[in-house]
């Protein structure tokens, strides 16, 4: 049954992780670029405004891109304070102009201080020990402590908007942290397929979560991958060791099959 399982999937992550796929998905907006750091910066802002229908976050992403002069990037480390007005009119369902111009400030701060935004989620090595001693580290672990990290360090500039947490999740607060998970799923896998960039390299697809859906979700508990009810923190873990099972080194390649399915075959 798992063997049988395992091919399906397979099957399905070869049919959608594909050029293909891309077009009517939000990873089509980091690859209108070239250039890293605009393929990061878009990349971060595609997942984070990637709730409803596609269409409309791809079409609110270009809209963005738009207003920072075609050059995300270039924008964020060079502009001036009259060139922010631009952008005051900017909305997307909850995300507003003070979440966008919190955003350009944070990128400001690390891309003067940083090359790529990889760093911002590199959190510092934590030793786990209970009272017995030392507790393995698992994969789940690096995971982890790179979401809680960088949301302590998005969130560390003086007088940041405390409506913009809501905008970037992390463990902690037991989210799914659906879309950091996809877009460290875009930046950290490589393959040759030509969807996902594997532009990162300190972070190791292995150590990736999967991006739980409401697509993912609902498929995963159809195939029994996913027992727990409730969906959270553990449950995007519970899904991944599952995942794990057919493919230790890069699990969340399953993510195309499982949203495929999910939301092109209404699986």
């Amino acid at each position: 049954m798992i063997e049988n399982l395992k091919s399906f999937l397979d099957f399905k992550v070869a049919q959608y992780n594909q050029p293909g796929f891309i077009t009517n998905d939000p990873i089509s907006i980091p690859h209108l670029f070239t250039k890293k750091q605009d393929i990061e910066i878009m990349g971060f802002w595609a997942a984070t405004l990637a709730w409803g229908q596609r269409v409309t976050i791809i079409n609110k992403c270009r809209e963005l891109i738009q207003l920072m002069d075609g050059a995300p990037y270039d924008f964020i480390i060079n502009h001036e304070e009259p060139d922010l007005k631009k952008l005051l009119n900017f909305k997307h369902r909850t995300f507003n102009d003070i979440d966008t111009l919190y955003f350009i400030a944070f990128f400001r701060h690390h891309y003067e201080r940083n090359e790529s935004l990889e760093t911002a989620f590199i959190s510092p090595t934590v030793i786990l020990s209970d009272s017995e001693g030392p507790i393995n580290h698992h994969t789940s672990n690096e995971a982890e402590a790179a979401l809680n990290h960088f949301r302590s360090y998005f969130f560390s500039l003086p007088d940041y908007p405390h409506r913009t947490k809501k905008h970037v999740s992390s463990p902690s607060q037991k989210s799914t942290c659906k879309r950091l998970n996809m877009f460290l799923r875009w930046m950290v896998r490589k393959d040759n397929c030509g969807v996902d960039f594997g532009i990162w390299n300190q972070l190791k697809p292995a150590d990736l979560i999967m991006p739980c859906d409401l697509h993912v979700d609902r498929v995963s508990r159809k195939l029994n991958l996913i027992t727990r009810k409730q969906t959270d923190w553990q449950t995007a873990l519970e899904l991944t060791e599952r995942l794990r099972e057919f493919d230790p080194v890069d699990p969340v390649k399953y993510d195309f099959a499982l949203f495929g399915l999910g939301i092109e075959e209404k699986f």
